[in-house]
């Protein structure tokens, strides 16, 4: 039959899925059952399909669509057995114990002989037992702890240990469905009222036990306690109650959202409704929080945190973002409110030091987020109006409001920002306002003219204007406060010229001077932490200067200042600190120009970068090993944990960017594993740009390579490391990361078979195969020795048994190349897969007519590995068939292995080289030495 035919077929693509269901490949299986569902019309046929298919998923453990599957092969015939027990089989799997039983039961009344439906039915009856027991017990406790805390008269002790169970027992499964159907949701609802914090944060716990990745109860729940109930303990004054209430609503948030991608929601097959209504209240509670003068500092950051992670789109390539559009309208001009207070004046609601920062990602996420101009354009025109509506009105307050706006928008949607400052006006009240002898306007005007100077639009009218105004403040003001703040927008104009050598904005010298003072600040304890800050901010653009940051890693007093801001509360330090270390260690992306580009700009007379000579490698390593001496991992494994809005995905960046440099060197990876490096970088993996992604992924796979994985990452995390290390199997990737990947890879597939099963599981072996055709011989090598750990797994084995393809052709051949890594590496995966799979010896023959050279070399090699791996394979070849054994007997292969066996030295060479003589013998081909020589045939 012809290949087209075969694929009309629905009997031949039933068998093709037989033949790869029995050799294993699942995926394969599934794909040709499925197509062979799509063409049949026979109702008999399509039951035998979906009772196939239901096999496949059952070994996929995709349970849900197991028992859909065998269900539909029952619809048709009811007296199917094994569709039945696969059915009982997919059910136990789903919890679903009592329909399981009825199944199995059905199967033993059927087959009363069959033994394994009996261990099933007696393994379910058990099961089900056990689980009547625990319900019955979990009931009870649950009771009891209701009971404890509904009792007036109990000690407040005994209530707060009630109160800690009822969270542990909202973490079971059971446990949250009684605590849900005992009318529990009441009974929390009067425990948030306690004056107890202890008691209160119980109550916040046990809910998030009962909302965690179950629909149905978080949309009651958010429906029977209300939103403002929730968002009213939010932003409650103390901290640690407003971070478990944001850790709540986070959860609902998820299990809402997450409930709707779900084929069934929740833990119940219940059909329920679209909870977009409960995630509108959510969402409208929490913009109501921004402008609330009743809501808490934390509380409203908390507010703002959740906006910024639940509103925008998760990926650009969903095409919904109402959820964005819906914020704007309704809530803009009350998070521009929060934008525009200014702390140290009595109008406007209470902030932290972070709330300025947090407003502006939340901005700049929301603007980000637009996906035509006509939406920008509606955003620009809100801000301008809220501005000019401000900047309008008469009095000092409005105005300083409205410059406070201005600097926040420049901190985050910086095109809106620069809109605002263009308004006729605002700059030269900025420039008046620097000179005000009111500290606070002076430094709302101050700060603003900084952020300004960041924005190239702006930064040559503030260099032509600015500069001496700034110089001004620096050295007149009376106030540390003002002269940091002036000192960082020097350091902004000063750097201008950025890595650039040769495009020093100042007089020699001066850059240092302000590093020092800069530094100074910063190690000054009794100076406000807000103002320390700002002296991080300066080093962060000085930091481009090489003799800067030759200073600052001399300076330990400095650097550990740097560090100890970096772990404190206030958020708003972490992208300059990150920025800074970013420059210390040049872990910047820097291009090379062209040589031949370089000539001919100095031909025509253009500017050409220059590298400071202190930017050497040399000078970086050394760098590199002062921050590690003063504490720098530490510091970045905290930066790292923080739940801020601060923590933005290009600060993460800069993080992973900094932690690459720090493993560069072999001999400090052992330093950044034991201090938390290999788990701090874990999330940056998944939660970063593109290019921090990257980064971090190339860090682990460093760690991976030279470090034992299991010790650098413990217990489950080690799995985590798979899909970051896959990651860089690209060509997006540069050569050097694909290369580092294959080594790790190659690390952790040697471990065990459930670190193979996660690697094939994230679809690496194909690319991993792709990798072994690279031109490069480093990076081909690599990708072999990937494949001779990968090949200990079965269904890898099986993408060489299967016909049609010249996998074993391309191991053969390498086994007779030049380069010797690459040779060990093939040899190496040849003599397992040929010990592992016996029928692929017969193949070997037909792989190219060189195959007796490249075996006889390897035997002839030099090298003891390649020795090694050759008589291997030439053992199995022959215990695989007689008439193998015949031809290599007849080659000079007996020869060479008469020479090893005779070794004097009892060698795993010389055994395996004895084993093949032996195997000759018992064979009848060769002679025992005594009968008359090893050549003659009997």
């Amino acid at each position: 039959m012809s290949v087209n035919g075969k694929e009309k077929d629905p009997g031949a693509l039933k068998e093709e899925g037989n033949t790869l269901f029995n050799a294993g490949d699942m995926q394969g299986a599934l794909c040709f059952y499925t197509k062979a569902l799509k063409l049949s019309h026979s109702q008999a046929e399509s039951a035998v399909l979906h009772r196939n298919r239901s096999a496949c998923y059952l070994k996929l453990e995709d349970y849900t669509k197991a028992e859909a599957d065998a269900s539909k092969a029952l619809d048709a015939d009811p007296g199917d057995v094994k569709a039945r027990f696969r059915r009982a089989q997919a059910l136990q799997k789903l919890g679903r114990l009592n329909e399981a039983f009825l199944d199995a039961q059905r199967c033993a009344q059927m087959e009363p002989t069959n033994n394994t439906f009996k261990e099933m039915l007696r393994l379910l009856g058990a099961q089900s037992q056990k689980k009547s027991v625990q319900m019955s017990s979990t009931d009870a406790r649950v009771q009891q702890m209701f009971s404890l805390l509904l009792d007036p008269s109990a000690q407040p002790s005994d209530r707060q240990k009630a109160a800690q169970n009822l969270v542990v027992l909202s973490r079971e499964e059971a446990g949250a469905e009684q605590i849900f159907r005992n009318d529990g949701v009441k009974l929390i609802q009067s425990l948030l009222g306690s004056n107890q914090e202890e008691v209160v944060l119980s109550a916040l716990r046990t809910l998030v036990g009962l909302c965690t990745g179950h629909q149905s109860r978080t949309m009651a729940i958010v429906n029977e306690l209300g939103m403002e109930q929730l968002c009213g303990v939010m932003g409650s004054g103390a901290s640690a109650v407003s971070l478990a209430a944001c850790h709540l609503l986070q959860v609902m948030f998820e299990a809402l959202t997450e409930g709707m991608n779900r084929e069934i929601r929740g833990k119940d097959e219940a059909i329920l409704p679209e909870p977009s209504r409960e995630l509108r209240s959510m969402l409208r509670h929490l913009v109501e929080m921004m402008p609330a003068s009743s809501v808490s500092g934390p509380g409203r950051d908390s507010a703002i945190n959740l906006l910024v992670k639940q509103v925008p789109r998760k990926s650009q390539r969903n095409p919904d973002n109402s959820l964005t559009l819906w914020v704007i309208d309704q809530g803009l001009k009350k998070i521009l409110e929060v934008a525009g207070t200014v702390p140290e004046m009595s109008e406007g609601p209470p902030l932290t030091d972070n709330s300025h920062m947090s407003c502006s990602v939340l901005l700049s996420k929301l603007y980000d987020d637009l996906k035509s101009d006509a939406e920008r354009e509606n955003f620009n025109k809100l801000c301008e109006e809220y501005v000019q509506h401000h900047f309008g009105r008469p009095g000092l307050e409005s105005k300083l409001r409205a410059i406070q706006t201005v600097s926040v928008l420049l901190q985050g949607p910086s095109d809106v920002g620069n809109r605002t400052l263009e308004m006729s006006g605002m700059m030269d009240a900025v420039i008046s306002l620097c000179a005000s002898e009111v500290v606070c306007h002076q430094q709302v005007a101050v700060e603003a003219l900084i952020h300004a100077a960041g924005k190239a639009k702006r930064a040559s009218f503030i260099t032509a204007n600015g500069v001496a105004l700034l110089k001004d403040l620096y050295k007149k003001s009376e106030n540390d406060q003002i002269r940091v703040r002036a000192l960082v927008g020097l350091c902004k104009l000063g750097s201008a010229g950025g890595t650039d050598f040769s495009m020093k904005q100042f007089a020699e010298g001066s850059t240092l001077k302000l590093a020092k003072q800069c530094r100074k600040w910063l190690c000054n304890e009794s100076l406000p932490p807000t103002s320390r800050r700002w002296a991080i901010e300066g080093l962060a653009y000085l930091t481009f200067d090489a003799d800067v940051k030759e200073d600052l890693v001399e300076d330990r007093n400095a650097l550990q200042a740097m560090f100890q801001l970096a772990k404190s509360e206030d958020k708003t330090v972490l992208f300059a600190v990150g920025s800074t270390l970013v420059n210390c260690t040049n872990s910047y992306d820097v291009d090379k120009p062209d040589p031949q580009m370089v000539e001919l700009a100095k031909y025509a007379k253009q500017h050409v970068p220059e590298e400071h000579p202190k930017d050497a490698h040399s000078f970086v390593e050394k760098r590199l090993m002062k921050l590690l001496e003063a504490g720098v991992v530490s510091a970045l494994v905290c930066m790292g944990k923080q739940e801020s809005p601060a923590l933005t995905e290009t600060c993460r960046e800069c993080i992973a960017r900094v932690f690459l440099a720090l493993v560069e060197r072999q001999g400090d990876r052992g330093t950044v594993v034991a201090q938390g490096g290999g788990k701090a970088l874990l999330p940056l993996v998944s939660e970063s740009t593109d290019v921090g992604k990257t980064k971090a992924a190339q860090a682990l796979a460093k760690i991976t390579i030279t470090s034992n994985p299991e010790i650098a990452f413990p217990g489950e995390r080690i799995y985590e490391v798979v899909r970051p290390l896959v990651s860089l199997l690209t060509l997006d990737c540069t050569l050097l990361q694909n290369f580092e990947s294959l080594m790790a890879l190659t690390n952790l597939a040697g471990i065990s078979e459930r670190l193979r099963q996660k690697i094939i599981k994230e679809k690496a072996v194909p690319k991993v195969e792709g990798y072994m055709f690279e031109e490069h011989e480093l990076v081909r090598a690599a990708a072999t020795e990937c494949m001779c750990n990968l090949v200990l797994s079965t269904e890898v084995q099986q993408l060489y048994v299967a016909t049609g393809n010249d996998r074993l052709k391309l191991l053969v051949l390498y086994s007779g190349e030049e380069d010797e890594r690459l040779r060990k590496a093939a040899a190496g995966t040849l003599a397992m897969l040929t010990a592992e799979q016996p029928e692929l010896c017969a193949r070997i023959p037909g792989t190219t007519s060189h195959w007796l050279e490249i075996l006889q070399a390897l035997l002839l090699s030099d090298s003891l590995e390649l020795r090694h791996r050759g008589v291997v394979v030439m053992l199995n070849l022959m215990q695989a068939e007689k008439s193998l054994a015949e031809t290599l007997m007849e080659s000079e292969a007996l020869e060479i292995l008469s020479v090893l066996a005779k070794s004097t030295e009892q060698s795993p060479i010389s055994r395996a080289a004895q084993h093949c003589l032996d195997k000759a013998i018992e064979y009848g081909i060769i002679k025992k030495p005594e009968e008359g020589g090893e050549g003659n045939e009997p």
